[in-house]
């Protein structure tokens, strides 16, 4: 696939910092179930946690292929950092930008795509495994408050 410059300077930043803030540790983290909490930091820093959510939004405003090249040298370093990194820009911004209005935009999805703050997702259940289809927990909504039922 040929890239763009943008692309190719995505791929050689992530690329850089993959080998030399990842690499040599990745065995390690794996070993002591370590969280590479200053090293996504700064992969906030370098605009990896918000790839494509607008600038406007604490974002870099780039496209799903420079999304897919960053995420795939950052793996290259180490798997589970990448996937962090996809969750944010995936089930955690991707949402926040899609449907969010501007107030949550600007309470979470700014903090978010700045790698300031970590958000996640839950996924398996005893009954689903990882078939997101077939999750029973519910967030009930009950006054001011959610209360969540399931496993």
């Amino acid at each position: 696939m040929l890239l763009s410059e943008e692309q190719q300077l995505v791929r050689d930043t992530m690329r850089a910092f993959a080998q030399e803030q990842l690499v040599p540790n990745a065995a390690r983290w794996d070993r002591e179930a370590h969280f590479p909490r200053a090293e996504l930091q700064a992969l906030g820093a370098l605009g990896a946690m918000g790839m494509v959510v607008p600038e406007a939004w604490g974002g870099a405003a780039m496209d799903y292929v420079s999304l897919a090249v960053a995420l795939e040298e950052i793996a290259a370093g180490d798997g589970a950092t990448s996937t962090i990194v996809s969750v944010q820009n995936s089930v955690v911004c991707g949402p926040l930008t899609a449907f969010g209005n501007d107030a949550q935009k600007e309470q979470y999805l700014k903090p978010l795509a700045r790698g300031e703050w970590l958000g996640c997702f839950c996924l398996t259940e005893p009954q689903a495994g990882s078939d997101a289809a077939a999750l029973a927990t519910r967030a009930d909504r009950r006054g001011d408050r959610y209360v969540l039922n399931g496993v």
